[in-house]
């Protein structure tokens, strides 16, 4: 069994992918957009709107899509979290997907992490950044 978030957005599915792929070093897999649904006309004005994208960054999956207004909500109750292995990627992928939205956290050493911090990005999605201490034997 796997478990992946997946994302909902207000139109801006797209830019959001490109920008995690380009942030998380990932592949966009798949993308397919309302209008292009074979036996399903899209809403206007909906046609270029992302019905389903799929990422890959190593082995794991993040899925999206924009959602139809009167579905959409506001992302809370959880967050994406990442695990990286070094500081240094810590602070750089924390300092991409802060800016141009908000942070509840600095990323900075806590107890039990050399780097952790709490942010919402510009997309309106949560997100925690941690940099494990090594735990002792």
């Amino acid at each position: 069994m796997r478990i992946n978030p997946y994302l909902g957005f207000s139109g801006q599915c797209a830019e959001a992918f490109q920008f995690y792929a380009d942030v998380l070093g990932g592949k966009i897999e798949f993308t397919i957009k309302y209008g292009e649904m074979p036996d399903m006309p899209a809403t206007p004005g909906w046609e270029d709107k992302i019905m389903h994208a799929h990422l890959r960054v190593g082995d794991q999956d993040l899925m999206g899509a924009d959602a139809p207004p009167q579905m959409q909500e506001k992302p809370q109750g959880f967050s994406v979290s990442l695990h990286v292995d070094e500081p240094a990627e810590a602070d750089r992928v924390f300092a991409a997907l802060s800016e141009g939205g908000s942070t509840s956290m600095p990323i900075q050493e806590t107890f039990w992490a050399r780097r952790f911090g709490m942010c919402i990005d510009r997309f309106g999605i949560p997100w925690m950044v941690n940099c494990a201490k090594p735990m002792p034997m």
